[in-house]
């Protein structure tokens, strides 16, 4: 809800900017929109548009950047979680406890990041305890519970990783500035535009195209909520092929 919010508010700065400008243009002396004042305005915004690509284009990326590296992080810790199991079930029955633990840690860190149910995550900890206790009597299960050892710490690590990065990677202020820009070459546009259907139309499509861009950016920006958010299917895979 707070990106729709977002993306109206953006949507109305820069469409508004449109109107407001062809507002001034009644209001302008003549000799204020005469060759001159068209060209030196022409060009300011030439380099206020580069400016706001430029930005713009920044966000994107590290909107991108932030969606792309956590969505790894899943896949490789869903991947992960399934081999600790696998190893788990090759070591013995003495880690039947453990496998259920580990299933259940699984299915609450799942609805801790997609649904915020805010579960404790301690359960890893009692993962970690159980293969610790572990009395290998074989070469084989020596060489097992230190690989689950490995991936119970790699897993912990991810985890807290994860949820460390949890914020925001957008910056606000740089955004605002952002929508400064565009509102500001809107308004430009509607400065030297006539009012007709056609002018609106193209002004009213510019802006719910700023607006779009901005609501892409900040459902990147959170890539476990929204439209745009990474799927928990692989994590639900892990939990159906635990305990087999």
């Amino acid at each position: 809800m707070k990106t729709v919010v977002t993306s109206l508010v953006v949507f109305g700065c820069v469409f508004g900017g449109g109107l407001l400008g062809m507002a001034l243009r009644g209001a302008l002396p003549e000799h204020h929109r005469g060759p001159e004042s068209k060209e030196l305005i022409r060009l300011t915004m030439a380099l206020i548009g580069t400016m706001s690509a430029l930005v713009l284009g920044l966000l994107v990326a590290s909107a991108k950047g932030n969606y792309d590296s956590k969505r790894e992080a899943l896949t490789s810790a869903s991947a992960n979680l399934l081999m600790l199991d696998r190893i788990l079930a090759h070591y013995g029955p003495e880690t039947v406890t453990a496998r259920t633990t580990l299933r259940q840690a699984v299915v609450e860190v799942a609805d801790a990041i997609w649904r915020e149910e805010g579960r404790s995550l301690a359960r890893f900890d009692g993962i970690y305890d159980s293969i610790s206790e572990l009395v290998p009597k074989t070469d084989r299960q020596r060489s097992l519970q230190t690989q689950a050892t490995n991936l119970i710490l790699d897993l912990a690590r991810s985890r807290w990783l994860l949820f460390a990065r949890s914020g925001s990677s957008i910056s606000t202020p740089l955004l605002v500035i952002v929508v400064f820009w565009l509102t500001i070459n809107f308004v430009s546009f509607g400065l030297f535009a006539s009012r007709n259907p056609t002018v609106l139309a193209a002004l009213f499509v510019g802006a719910l195209s700023v607006a779009g861009a901005v609501y892409i950016i900040l459902e990147m920006d959170s890539p476990f909520r929204g439209l745009l958010r990474i799927s928990e299917g692989p994590m639900r895979t892990v939990v159906e092929q635990m305990g087999h």
